[in-house]
């Protein structure tokens, strides 16, 4: 990390001055004398340089059998990747794709969807539907595993 400027302290004036000004009685100063006043001004700036990274080649997926119903607990994220599908990120790092029965244009548009909990706390292929912003269904046909393909 590179720092800019560090922090800059000016004092301007007789410190033994301002305590004579309110009354005190310090000794070698008059207490008759106007009193002079300081400045004190402090400014600071922090500058954090981030190194521009060289993008990594992006992975290829392999596409693999996958299971037929996924714990809604187990999912940490989401990514809209086609109009006829999304790709869910699973703690632990694996990864899923979601097969909707047809095309989903309004979840592309929107990048957004819900999925409505059910009582055995799963999403199952050929069973539930997620549903877009804008308010259409899409039903999830498969599960397909993500390999990375090296």
């Amino acid at each position: 990390m590179k720092l800019g400027r560090l922090p800059r302290l000016l004092c301007v004036g007789a410190p033994l001055t301002m305590f004579a000004a309110v009354g005190a009685a310090v000794p070698g100063v008059d207490a008759r004398r106007p009193p002079v006043f300081a400045q004190l001004t402090i400014e600071q700036s922090l500058i954090v340089r981030v190194p521009r990274r060289i993008p990594a080649r992006p992975l290829k997926w392999k596409s693999k059998k996958g299971p037929k119903c996924v714990a809604m607990s187990s999912i940490a994220g989401a990514a809209v990747v086609a109009d006829d599908a999304i790709d869910l990120v699973m703690k632990g790092g694996q990864r899923l794709r979601a097969h909707f029965s047809s095309n989903c244009p309004a979840l592309d548009y929107y990048s957004g969807f819900y999925i409505l909990p059910t009582n055995d706390g799963r999403i199952c292929a050929d069973r539930d539907m997620i549903r877009t912003r804008a308010g259409g269904q899409c039903e999830i046909r498969r599960f397909r595993k993500l390999v990375a393909d090296d």
